[in-house]
């Protein structure tokens, strides 16, 4: 088999484990899911697995990646499609908190997450994308006065945190969605200059 033939199926039986351990991971959680039952939904080996894996952790990791570059392009297209940049992120925190609401996400993102990779590299990670999300959309808005100036890496952990912490009381309480959208409207605008 040639090289690039080679590296098109090992990308194909990769993206396979990924999509299949994420179907397992978010029905019923990492600690449940052993190696056996994702390679056999998978239909591959457990030699293939190793082969683009380490072992159960990294598959878990690279699940969660695809979660939150997933999350994270559909908020920036609900702020992009919103004009100016105070709607914008507005626009984009209730897009994370409505898909914050799916528990497949949910228990991937916010519970799993944290628990499976440890608080500091599952917040790394958080920093590279939603976080970093909020700090783009967060720096024009201090940079024009709309928001008093101040250091913005605290501004952008403590409206994380709160974001992260609505969508985890979400996942118990999905119809206080709108209730939830609305508190946190009032909070945004009581930043405003």
């Amino acid at each position: 088999m040639p090289p690039n033939q080679r590296a098109a199926q090992r990308e194909q039986t990769r993206a396979l484990l990924v999509r299949r351990g994420r179907e397992l991971f978010a029905a019923e959680g990492y600690a449940v899911v052993g190696l056996a039952r994702i390679v056999a939904a998978a239909g591959v080996t457990k030699g293939a697995l190793y082969h683009n894996f380490a072992g159960k952790e990294e598959l878990f990791r690279a699940v969660l990646a695809e979660v939150q570059r997933e999350v994270g392009t559909r908020v920036a297209a609900a702020a992009e499609a919103a004009s100016g940049p105070w709607e914008q992120l507005r626009t984009g925190c209730d897009a994370f908190l409505v898909a914050a609401t799916d528990p497949a996400i949910q228990r991937i993102l916010l519970v799993d997450g944290p628990a499976v990779l440890g608080w500091h590299e599952w917040r790394a990670l958080d920093e590279a994308n939603s976080a970093s999300h909020l700090r783009d959309a967060l720096a024009p808005l201090v940079a024009d006065g709309t928001l008093p100036a101040q250091p913005l890496e605290p501004l952008v952990h403590l409206l994380s945190g709160a974001m992260n912490e609505a969508a985890l009381w979400l996942a118990t309480e999905p119809e206080a969605l709108p209730d939830t959208s609305a508190a946190l409207g009032r909070v945004l605008e009581a930043l405003r200059a």
